[in-house]
């Protein structure tokens, strides 16, 4: 083959890989990340771009709950709610498991309190005046801080100040 065709295929082969990927990933059980022996359909030790395309169209196929073979907004909402209800349920399974003293499964409310050295220091960061109490102005310039630490890192861009 030539270096003019190849240079392309080596293209399309890493932009199908970096769009299969994540989306293979995806449709892991539970939202786990997928391991290596899945991409491996066929075992062989080495995954394809037919393998990479196959996990790809199985993760749309699951999604396209229809069957008409597009994604309408409703399924790609569906699909993105799943995903966020199934991160969510392991959430609060791994809050149970870290706080549940007493083993039952539930969690009360002298298990749900906050660690108090860990309550105490976060009170003393928003207490920027050191008197004791939080004032309207403290709590508005934490939560001016906390919402942009959280939509930073979740893609989104910190709002200006007027």
């Amino acid at each position: 083959m030539s270096k003019t065709f190849e240079t392309p295929k080596m293209i399309l082969l890493a932009l199908g890989i970096a769009v299969a990927l994540p989306m293979a990933a995806s449709a892991a059980p539970h939202g786990s990340r997928i391991d290596f022996e899945t991409l491996d359909a066929d075992g062989n030790g080495e995954i394809t771009q037919a393998e990479m395309t196959a996990q790809a169209e199985a993760r749309f196929a699951e999604a396209d709950t229809n069957g008409d073979g597009n994604l309408s907004v409703e399924e790609l909402t569906a699909r993105a709610d799943a995903k966020s209800a199934e991160r969510m349920q392991r959430r609060i399974a791994r809050m149970i498991e870290n706080r549940d003293a007493n083993g039952d499964g539930m969690l009360s409310a002298e298990e749900m309190r906050p660690d108090e050295k860990r309550a105490a220091g976060r009170f003393d960061k928003l207490d920027a005046d050191d008197n004791g109490s939080i004032s309207k102005e403290e709590f508005e310039t934490a939560m001016a801080r906390h919402g942009g630490k959280h939509k930073k890192r979740h893609g989104g861009q910190k709002e200006k100040s007027e």
